[in-house]
């Protein structure tokens, strides 16, 4: 298989997990996100940093973050966050929970984080493939950023270019 061939098929592989995973985020972001517009307080305090703010916290990664991730823009700035939070998930809030819902009778496992948390790592280290909006927008940057930043030297234009989000 070609290398294009291969790039086209790994890039919609990884729009389907965007896509995928950032919607299904984002239902349970949504749910915090209306505890806030409501005035609810009463929430996990897993990094004693108060209830509040980890409702804050926990609403901006898993809905705002997650729907930045589905639309493939800020890709692995905005997965960082929602990985750390579901490994917070999984590690602390059910620390004493079985690993799967199919161990022992208990209503919540960790389970569901893991899997939300490794489908965001992943994104963290792959970044979102062509179709995103982050490879509409990084060429543009990259490109003002190198005409801003081109020093002239011995009469030759160099430019210095920054790595990819």
């Amino acid at each position: 298989m070609n290398e294009r061939r291969q790039g086209i098929l790994t890039s919609i592989g990884l729009l389907i997990i965007r896509i995928g995973m950032g919607g299904f985020m984002m239902t349970h972001g949504y749910a915090k996100l209306e505890m806030l517009v409501n005035g609810q307080t009463n929430f996990p305090d897993p990094l004693g940093m108060g209830g509040r703010l980890s409702l804050i916290c926990a609403t901006g990664a898993e809905f705002f973050c997650a729907f930045l991730v589905a639309l493939g823009l800020l890709t692995r700035i905005a997965a960082l966050p929602v990985a750390f939070t579901m490994g917070v998930a999984a590690f602390v809030i059910h620390a004493n929970d079985p690993w799967t819902l199919s161990f022992g009778n208990s209503p919540a496992s960790k389970e569901l984080a893991l899997l939300y948390f490794a489908a965001f790592l992943g994104l963290v280290f792959t970044g979102p493939g062509w179709f995103s909006l982050d490879a509409l927008v990084y060429p543009y940057l990259s490109r003002r950023r190198s005409r801003k930043h081109s020093h002239t030297l011995s009469g030759t234009e160099v430019s210095q270019r920054s790595p990819v989000l």
